[in-house]
């Protein structure tokens, strides 16, 4: 299964990236893992927050596949321990050929997009700038590999 991690906008935050860029490396030790990043949508004072939802909806569709299995890191979404997310992992490494994993922009994500995904999952009930979710979701990935692998990484 290949997982992919789609962004909108480029990571600001030059220590953010170290650290998501070292937990992409670890996860691709795994399994197979890329991130794919959006551009930003220029000129965005002139759109109204649904307007530059749809636009990045649109953006991220065209780099879906039918038989993708779609998931949406979003507040309303699912939440699970360390240990629930590995085992859910681990359903999907074996019934998803591709699954894709989408931190949408600063306004969330367009009604298509919502309708199109298979899946939501939130990291906490708590709100992190989109640039923070990057690091914690990539290493929340990282860790459900260690976990699926019985590695020590994981303490309860």
């Amino acid at each position: 299964m290949k997982t992919l991690l789609i962004l909108v906008g480029k990571t600001v935050n030059k220590h953010f990236a170290a650290g998501i860029n070292d937990y992409v490396e670890r996860v691709g030790h795994y399994m197979p893992f890329e991130l794919v990043t959006i551009p930003e949508l220029k000129n965005t004072k002139a759109l109204t927050e649904e307007l530059q939802k749809e636009r990045e909806g649109e953006l991220i569709l065209k780099l879906l596949q039918p038989t993708d299995t779609v998931v949406l890191l979003d507040e309303h979404g699912a939440e699970m321990r360390s240990t629930e997310f590995a085992s859910w992992l681990q359903k999907k490494q074996q019934t998803a050929r591709r699954l894709i994993f989408v931190i949408g922009g600063p306004y969330g994500f367009s009604p298509a997009l919502y309708q199109r995904a298979n899946e939501k999952v939130s990291l906490s009930r708590m709100t992190f700038s989109h640039q923070m979710v990057r690091l914690i979701f990539t290493e929340q990935i990282y860790r459900a590999c260690t976990i699926i692998k019985g590695e020590p990484y994981h303490h309860e």
